[in-house]
């Protein structure tokens, strides 16, 4: 993994938001060539609502305490 991307990260945009394994690649790879924080590129391109997306960031900031 790279600093854009954790493996908790990966689980929950399988599990939760119900992403698929391609979606996830190419935001991965995406997320890097812009040098964008992962969540913040999918949601830029319609793959996340802002819910999911706040609720993304809540699930991480939870892992974090």
């Amino acid at each position: 993994m790279n600093d854009h991307v954790s493996r908790e990260m990966i689980i929950y945009l399988f599990n939760v938001v119900g992403l698929d394994e391609a979606s996830i690649e190419l935001g991965i790879k995406l997320s890097i060539k812009n040098n964008t924080p992962l969540p913040i590129l999918l949601w830029s391109y319609g793959m996340l609502t802002i819910e999911e997306l706040d609720k993304l960031y809540s699930f991480l900031f939870q892992k974090m305490d």
